[in-house]
Formats: structure tokens, C-alpha cells, sequence
């Protein structure tokens, strides 16, 4: 399955979608704010209105009360203007209050979907994608999605009923001159039809590329200590100051597209106005109009475009938001094809673990096993060897199911390995990686992550468990015991105590399958020997595989495959597995 953001068909979808489409979509993200958001929009249908209110008070005041120079109604008017006026900056307000909350919410729950999608994707989307791009749609596409909701929404909606309440009154007033100073407004409805895919476009690009620069940045800050050891500065300034080009270049086409709309709309406003004056001051020569009318009708067309000036950029900033949330609806769209399927009836009560004709490829140009079928049987240590990418790693990640094979089938203890969810995969099959990973908090955090099994226990009984499979002594390498801090670097742990820590957490889970993916190719002698111990204490059921460069690990191992070119064989004895390994290293 292609889980490339990049370049998956699903981007150019999204960009054909209807602006009403992308509205339903974004309805979904607002949950069980509609009753504050629909509260939000009356309080600015509110504003609006007492906004409006106020140019027909002051054209009805200066045609009664200023030419016919009665001041006492121009003060009632003018008390009248200051009540309304007061009542619409209450109302605006209320409804800015509401909808920077409601913005809040929904981008607190979008992140935290975006990120629970993310837990449920498989480790090939992660492969097929940067960490730094990922990141970037957490943080940086959401935020564009908050601000319209909390910020462009409330605006565009304001303007909306401002422009179209104003629209009312000037049709009210003079049909004519209404017609004439509205005209063109249509020219903008086209223009803005025309212009907006371009905008998203740009803007989708630019966000694309941003995403691009937050991985340069990650992958060089990840890779410093490697980067300073072999001098290499120069090389990462120059990679960051392409992409760091590119994203500059990206983002002034943006912002040309995002401030296209506003000098169009002035112009064109300015025409509207023009008008109005024009057509106006004839009117009141041939007597069809009043000098109040026309402060009116001015006051009108003025809320007119003015609110259409303001949405030349808020459709910017809505386009910026659609952008967005095309990028994050990539990730919302996507499944996992690791499914749980249900369990058939059981195939063979011989063997703990059967490929049947695994064909495997993370690519479609390149197949990395073919055809490939074996059996394991229970309490036996299995090794598997093999020159480097000849697939020893990809075995095993299939044996864990983190992929499905491409065609064929795996059976664990007879039955489909697809027939086991997560859970109980995770704890009969113990995967200990080269490279271990570990968590912010303690050593006792680290070895319970995800053990439903054992996440209740006290210190004590945490201890009593790691006694019995022979693990409590291993505790004596850490100052604090299980109390000792790790924090997000590990800067305070070595190497080995990392993969001790690793060794903990898969075997107190008592595994009925122990996969060790090079896991002692980094520690000292002493606590290879030591771990080596401790394995062989592990329970006669446990079955082990092993994957190992150095082939002393494995001289004790019952059976040893030999991976390359796409196959798994049995290599004899390790003396034949020798020869095959300096056989396959001179081939490759």
C-alpha cells in the first residue's frame, strides 16, 4: 500500500473538491461546538445589524432635523447612535470571545485525531515518510485550520451578513443607483472563482515545502553528534540552504497569490463608490433624491466593500486553511492494512512459526524475499545469517508482523498470524531491536510501557516478576534502581544499559517468541555474557531467533538459516553458515 503523502493520488482529489465539500468535511472536526458556534453566529448577525442600523439614523437625521436645523432631534439621534453603537461593541465582543474558544477546542481535538491516526498507521507509512513533514501538519496545518475557525470564520461571517444586510437598505433606498453601484461586485464574484484554485495551489505548495524544511532541520539536529565527528558542517549548510531556498522561493509565490484579491477588490470598490457619487449628485439635481439619502447610500456602499476588501484577504487566509486541511486530510483518510482477521480453524499443531510461500517487497521494483517457506518449532534457537540487505531484518519484522508479506502466509502456533491482535501479538512475540528505544520517565516506565499485564504492579511486586526470569540483578547497573530517570535524550544512559533496559522489557513478558534483531552487536563483553545467561534461562518453551553479524552469538543456536537474493535456506553447521556468509558478502 502507498502511504506517500507526497505523492499520493488522494492530494489531487482533494484539490478538485467543492468548497462545500471541504466545509462538510471541516463539520466534522467541530464535534459538539455547534451549539457555542451557532451562538457565536447570532451574536455577529447581531452586530452586524446594529452596525447597519446606524447610516439610515444619520441620512433620517440630517434630512429631519439638520437642514431643518432642529438640534434637539439631532442630539436624540445622536443618544440613539451611542445605545446602538455601545450594543454592537458588546455583541462583537461576545461573538470574538465564543469563537477564539471554540478555535481552541477544535485544534486541541484535531491534534490530538491527527495524532491518534498517526499511532494507528503502519511502520511503512513512517518509512514512506519524513518526521519532520509530519510534525509540521501537527503543528503548523492545524494552527492554519484554528485561526480560520477562531479568527478568518468570524470575519467572513460578519462580513457576509454586513454585506448583505447593507445590499437590503441600498435596494431599499434607490433600486437604480443600487443596481449600478453593485455592479461591480459581480466582476469580483467571477474574478474570485477564477483566481481561488490558483491561490490554493501555491499555498499547498508552500506548505509542502515548509514540511520539507522541518525534516532538514530535524534530520540535521538528530544527526549533529555524527555530523561534528566527521566535519561535515558544510555539508548540512548546504542542504539546509537549498531546501531553506526553496522555501522561500515557495513561500513568495504564496504570498503573491494570498495578496492578489485585495488590490482588485480596492479598485474595484473604488468604481462602486465613484458610482454612487456620480449618480447620486444627479439625482439630487433632478430632484429624485435627498442629501441625507446620499450620506446614506455612501455609508451603505462603504459597508458594502469594505467587508469585500476584508474578505480579498480572509479568502487568502481561507484558501491557506484548505491547503491545510488538504494536507491534514491525507493522513485522516489513510487505513491501516495491517487488519485484524478472524480466526480460522488451526493448520498444524507441529511448529511455533511457518512461512508458507512469503513473498515480500517494500517497493514494487524490488522483491526482498521470494518465495520463501520454513518451519520453527517450539523451545529451539533459530539464528539467521546473511551479508548485510539480504533481507535477515525483514524476516524478522515479518515473523512481529510490523508488515504483512506481499503473498503467501505466516502461521503462529498453527494458526494466521493476521488472527492476533495487537495486544496479544505483542505479548507472545518479544522483539529486542539493535537500536533501542526509550521513553521519558523511569527505568520502571521503560519496562512497563504497554504491558497491560503487569502496568498495576507495585515496586515490590515489579521486583518479585524481574526476580523470577532472572533480571533483578541487572537493576545494579543503574544508580537509582528502577527509579532512575531517562530523559528524552538518554545522554545519562550508555549503550548497553539502554539495551538492558530493552532486554527487560520483552522478557518479562515471558514471550513464547524471542526476536533478537543484532541486539548485543553494541554492549561490552561482560553484559553480552551476562544477557547471555539470562536467555538461556528463559523457559524450554521459549523458542529464540536470532539475527547476528558476529558468529559466536549464534554457535549455540539448533538451526541456522542462511538469508540472501531473496531466500531462507538452512545452512548446516556453522561452518557452512560461514562459508555462505563469505560466499554472499563476495557476491554482494
Amino acid at each position: 500500500m502507498n502511504y506517500n503523502l507526497n505523492i499520493n493520488k488522494s492530494s489531487s482529489k482533494n484539490e478538485k473538491d467543492s468548497t462545500t465539500s471541504i466545509f462538510k468535511q471541516l463539520n466534522t472536526l467541530i464535534g459538539k461546538e455547534h451549539k457555542n458556534l451557532y451562538i457565536a453566529i447570532i451574536f455577529i448577525v447581531i452586530n452586524s445589524g446594529l452596525n447597519l442600523v446606524g447610516p439610515y439614523l444619520m441620512g433620517h437625521a440630517v434630512d429631519n432635523f439638520v437642514v431643518t436645523k432642529q438640534y434637539d432631534g439631532v442630539i436624540k439621534y445622536s443618544i440613539i447612535l451611542l445605545v446602538v453603537y455601545a450594543f454592537a461593541l458588546f455583541s462583537g465582543y461576545t461573538q470574538t470571545q465564543l469563537m477564539g474558544r471554540v478555535g481552541q477546542r477544535i485544534l486541541f481535538n484535531l491534534r490530538n485525531t491527527v495524532f491518534t491516526k498517526l499511532q494507528e498507521l503502519p511502520i511503512d507509512f513512517f518509512n514512506q515518510n519524513k518526521a519532520g513533514d509530519l510534525i509540521s501538519r501537527i503543528n503548523n496545518d492545524t494552527d492554519k485550520i484554528n485561526q480560520f475557525f477562531s479568527q478568518s470564520l468570524v470575519q467572513f461571517i460578519g462580513n457576509i451578513s454586513t454585506m448583505t444586510g447593507a445590499a437590503i437598505f441600498l435596494l431599499s433606498i434607490n433600486t437604480k443607483l443600487a443596481l449600478a453601484a453593485l455592479a461591480p461586485a459581480l466582476l469580483l464574484f467571477f474574478f474570485t472563482r477564477a483566481i481561488s484554485p490558483w491561490v490554493k495551489e501555491r499555498n499547498r505548495i508552500n506548505m509542502k515545502s515548509t514540511g520539507f524544511l522541518s525534516s532538514e532541520i530535524q534530520e540535521s539536529l538528530n544527526n549533529f553528534k555524527v555530523i561534528v565527528a566527521f566535519n561535515r558542517r558544510d555539508y548540512f549548510r548546504k542542504r539546509f540552504e537549498k531546501v531553506n531556498t526553496e522555501n522561500y522561493n515557495s513561500a513568495i509565490k504564496a504570498g503573491i497569490a494570498n495578496n492578489i484579491f485585495t488590490p482588485v477588490y480596492s479598485f474595484l470598490a473604488s468604481i462602486g463608490q465613484m458610482v454612487v457619487l456620480a449618480f447620486g449628485i444627479y439625482l439630487i439635481s433632478v430632484h429624485e433624491f435627498s442629501i441625507g439619502l446620499l450620506i446614506s447610500f455612501l455609508a451603505y456602499i462603504a459597508l458594502f466593500y469594505n467587508p469585500l476588501r476584508q474578505i480579498a484577504a480572509l479568502w487568502a487566509n481561507f484558501q491557506v486553511s484548505m491547503a491545510g486541511w488538504g494536507r491534514i486530510s491525507q493522513i485522516l483518510s489513510m487505513k491501516n492494512n495491517l487488519n485484524v482477521i478472524e480466526a480460522t480453524k488451526k493448520e498444524n499443531d507441529s511448529y511455533v512459526l511457518e512461512f508458507q510461500n512469503v513473498s515480500f517487497s517494500y517497493t514494487q521494483d524490488k522483491e526482498i524475499l521470494k518465495n520463501v517457506s520454513f518451519c520453527l518449532e517450539k523451545g529451539k534457537t533459530y539464528a539467521m545469517v546473511g551479508p548485510t540487505g539480504g533481507g535477515k531484518t525483514t524476516t524478522a519484522s515479518l515473523i512481529a508482523r510490523l508488515y504483512d508479506p506481499t503473498s503467501g502466509k505466516i502461521l503462529f502456533n498453527g494458526y494466521d498470524i493476521r488472527s492476533l491482535s495487537p495486544s496479544n501479538r505483542v505479548a507472545k512475540i518479544g522483539f529486542i531491536l539493535q537500536d533501542p528505544f526509550l521513553f521519558s520517565g523511569t527505568v520502571r516506565d521503560n519496562i512497563l510501557h504497554g504491558n497491560e499485564c503487569f502496568k498495576n504492579l507495585s515496586k515490590d511486586e515489579l521486583l518479585k516478576e524481574l526476580n523470577e526470569v532472572h533480571l533483578g540483578d541487572l537493576l545494579k547497573r543503574f544508580d537509582d534502581g528502577l527509579d532512575t530517570v531517562i530523559n528524552s535524550s538518554n545522554d545519562g544512559l550508555s549503550i548497553g544499559q539502554k539495551q538492558i533496559i530493552a532486554f527487560m522489557r520483552a522478557i518479562i513478558r515471558r514471550p513464547d517468541l524471542l526476536i533478537l534483531d543484532e541486539a548485543t552487536a553494541n554492549i561490552d563483553t561482560v553484559t553480552e555474557q551476562l544477557l547471555e545467561e539470562i536467555l538461556n534461562q528463559l523457559p524450554k518453551s521459549t523458542m529464540k531467533i536470532i539475527i547476528a553479524h558476529r558468529l559466536v552469538t549464534i554457535e549455540n543456536a539448533d538451526e541456522i538459516f542462511f538469508v540472501n537474493g531473496g531466500s531462507v535456506a538452512k545452512a548446516g553447521s556453522l561452518r557452512d553458515a560461514v562459508k555462505l556468509l563469505m560466499n554472499g558478502k563476495r557476491a554482494s
